[in-house]
């Protein structure tokens, strides 16, 4: 028993010396910078070193996509926190860009913080007639590229072990995954085929703008909580509300097989999710009302004299509706049930010849294809909520923002996505700010506030 225990703990000590030699292609040059200045817009300089195309990856599929920038205020060390931002927008291809000094990649290096830009395949991107970035292959980028920077980390300044992830729309997506599917083993085998370093790829904090996720069920959730416009501003016809009733009629079932849970305790059902969601609509509309935000009278914000009391929920959605035109039904899977049209969502999850698909069960019903076992794992690889649920290594840290006129997914995708993460003790600062439409990294104060706090 005891060679048999020494052979083990032998074979174990190897495999982790393997982990942590690096590999050529995969090791960081720290000779290779260059100096620059960011002017912020109250005209203050940020000197920092710029570490620019560094492949995250040793098989490379498309260049133009998997590398990415890092960049090191002056004074920053190897305890420095990193910033982690990402572009991906519409499940778009996104490059590695330079900071901009009116988001947070310029705040975050104004602040002292290391920052890592990666690219990032998507839907769209293709090299010669081979598109190179459908699902799951955004998310296999950004984890590939924290396991290059995990695996650098000694040579490398910034605390690997300190990332902070930042994105908006599709690009909060791909944080709240990074937050939720840590070292998740569905991933391995993608990752080891890429080229990846054989590193963790676990995150400490993540920052979800309007996050666009649980996509397979966001239909659902859009038409039941839009639904009360169809015949008013959103001005449906008579296919177009047949279609949004009957997806509407499957939300009850599958909010309450979230089994999610409200502070007290109390089962979050369809029945009560409405005086929930005016929790924070009343939050939002209060805070606006106290900064001194004009509020119009006729847009269903109920207060007496400077306190918000409701939310008359059809009034203040067909202000919502009347601001910024909501998508027609099914809002993320429309391919083939009422017309031709491909959502992004269609596209990515449809193949390397560039066909899409649909992915959602509804859709499927309507136009007689199918949900194999093989995508149905593709469609699980990008929904955090399945994650939640799974064995992996989540963020511990999340902030969360869904602005309170972003029509570009339903209020519950973000709020059920928060709850779920509170119910299971994760801290998690959560809001849905007032009079924001579908953008992201606003109010930095509070977001680096945030950061700053931890």
């Amino acid at each position: 028993m005891k060679k048999i225990f020494l052979f083990a703990l032998a074979a174990g000590l190897t495999a982790c010396a393997t982990r942590t030699t690096t590999i050529e292609g995969l090791t960081f040059d720290p000779t290779v910078c260059t100096e620059k200045t960011l002017t912020m817009p109250n005209g203050e300089s940020v000197v920092y070193d710029a570490y620019e195309d560094i492949y995250f990856v040793t098989n490379v599929e498309d260049s133009t996509y998997q590398t990415l920038n890092f960049y090191v205020p002056k004074g920053a060390g190897q305890d420095t926190p990193i910033f982690f931002r990402t572009y991906v927008g519409g499940f778009m291809a996104a490059a590695a860009c330079e900071p901009n000094p009116h988001d947070a990649t310029g705040r975050a290096l104004k602040e002292g913080y290391v920052l890592c830009i990666p690219g990032a395949r998507g839907w769209n991107s293709k090299v010669g007639e081979t598109f190179t970035g459908r699902a799951p292959d955004s998310i296999l980028d950004l984890k590939a590229a924290v396991r290059y920077l995990r695996h650098n980390d000694k040579v490398m300044p910034g605390d690997a072990e300190k990332i902070i992830t930042d994105g908006t729309s599709a690009g909060g997506a791909m944080s709240s995954l990074l937050g939720s599917s840590g070292n998740s083993e569905i991933f391995e085998p993608y990752l080891q085929a890429m080229g990846a370093a054989p590193e963790r790829d676990d995150i400490y904090a993540a920052v979800c703008y309007c996050p666009i996720v649980d996509l397979e069920h966001a239909d659902v959730m859009y038409e039941w909580l839009y639904a009360c416009t169809n015949t008013g501003v959103r001005g449906l016809n008579e296919d177009q509300i047949r279609v949004s009733e009957e997806l509407k009629g499957m939300y009850a079932d599958y909010q309450d097989s979230l089994g999610l849970k409200l502070p007290d305790g109390t089962p979050l059902t369809a029945e009560n999710y409405t005086d929930y969601l005016k929790t924070f609509l009343i939050q939002s509309a209060q805070r606006a009302l106290d900064e001194g935000y004009p509020m119009p009278r006729n847009i269903g914000v109920v207060r007496r004299r400077q306190t918000v009391t409701d939310i008359d929920m059809p009034a203040y959605l067909s202000y919502v509706a009347g601001t910024t035109s909501l998508k027609n039904p099914p809002a993320f899977d429309p391919m083939g049930v009422l017309s031709d049209f491909q959502s992004p969502e269609n596209l990515l999850f449809g193949d390397s010849t560039g066909s899409a698909v649909n992915f959602t069960p509804y859709s499927c019903s309507c136009t007689g294809s199918q949900i194999d076992n093989a995508l149905q794992e593709r469609i699980n690889m990008m929904n955090p909520m399945f994650h939640l649920d799974q064995q992996s290594d989540k963020a511990q840290h999340w902030y969360i923002r869904h602005g309170a006129r972003d029509r570009d997914t339903a209020f519950q995708v973000p709020v059920n996505l928060a709850t779920k993460l509170m119910n299971q003790g994760y801290e998690v600062d959560f809001a849905l700010p007032w009079n924001r439409g579908h953008e992201g990294d606003y109010n930095l104060n509070d977001l680096f506030y945030w950061i700053n706090s931890l």
